[in-house]
């Protein structure tokens, strides 16, 4: 039986729990609700930090709800961002997950489970494009290709 009577709005909530299930594994949690705030603020950075067409690209191979959260917000004006170190690319994503009277989870370890699972869903071609746009402080925070 399905859940939401479409099988469409089924198909991507099953994937957006698979990713969350992938990140929450990746930080060592249970708390989906943390997992997804580490989805959305290091998507959200990575957004900012990439160019229109590639924002793009990347967008079309995200399950259509966390595509959603993925645009959530966004304004295309003045992007990219210039964060060309790892410090200020993590400040970006520590601002994403500011939650009141939530525990703060550490930017890096967000990214590092975000990246990791991205790596693993997207295609090769379109994480190897990702990378390759981003200075080589930020690639890091990548598993290796």
């Amino acid at each position: 039986m399905s859940a939401t009577g479409l099988e469409v709005f089924d198909t991507t909530l099953h994937k957006t729990h698979i990713w969350l299930k992938g990140i929450m594994e990746a930080l060592g949690i249970e708390d989906r609700h943390r997992a997804y705030m580490a989805l959305r603020a290091v998507l959200h950075a990575l957004r900012d930090r990439l160019p229109v067409e590639e924002v793009a690209q990347l967008g079309a191979q995200l399950p259509m709800l966390v595509r959603g959260l993925y645009y959530e917000g966004w304004d295309p004006t003045d992007k990219p961002l210039k964060e060309r170190h790892k410090e200020a690319f993590l400040a970006h994503v520590a601002r994403e997950l500011k939650t009141p009277g939530g525990p703060a989870l550490d930017p890096e370890a967000a990214a590092r489970a975000v990246f990791r699972v991205l790596a693993a869903k997207v295609t090769e071609g379109e994480v190897a494009d990702v990378r390759n746009l981003l200075p080589k402080e930020i690639r890091e925070l990548w598993p290796e290709a």
